[in-house]
């Protein structure tokens, strides 16, 4: 079993920087760095999407509307994901959420399969 729990959410004005953080801890089973983690967003009224995914090799990807404003990193030692928000827009505004599995970053992220752990979620909400 793997728990993950989020942190940094907040309100922020249009242009503004996020960083938001999931911290991973394992109760059984694989330890973290075994896991794809990735962040995803639920915005009120629309379907789930992933935001971004990463590998402990560092593989990554993220969804179109975000690249080049968003930037995931892992710290495998502390077994912790980050993802740096910047230039952030009204319709970044969601829930975000953490998640975890051992697939792909693409089957992940895109395909949003093999995704069995998440976190509570984090609200950013970007308004002036």
């Amino acid at each position: 079993q793997l728990q993950l729990v989020e942190s940094g959410g907040d309100l922020v004005q249009p242009g503004g920087s996020l960083r938001l953080s999931c911290a991973a801890s394992a109760t059984s089973g694989y330890t973290p760095d075994y896991y794809i983690i990735g962040w995803f967003r639920q915005a009120p009224g629309k379907e789930r999407e992933g935001v971004s995914c990463i590998s402990s090799a560092g593989s990554i990807e993220y969804a179109d509307s975000v690249k080049g404003r968003f930037t995931i990193s892992r710290d495998n030692a502390n077994n912790t994901v980050y993802l740096q928000m910047n230039s952030l827009k009204p319709e970044d505004t969601a829930l975000y959420y953490c998640a975890a599995g051992i697939t792909t970053v693409r089957n992940m992220c895109v395909h949003k399969m093999g995704v069995p752990y998440w976190g509570q979620g984090t609200q950013v909400t970007v308004s002036s």
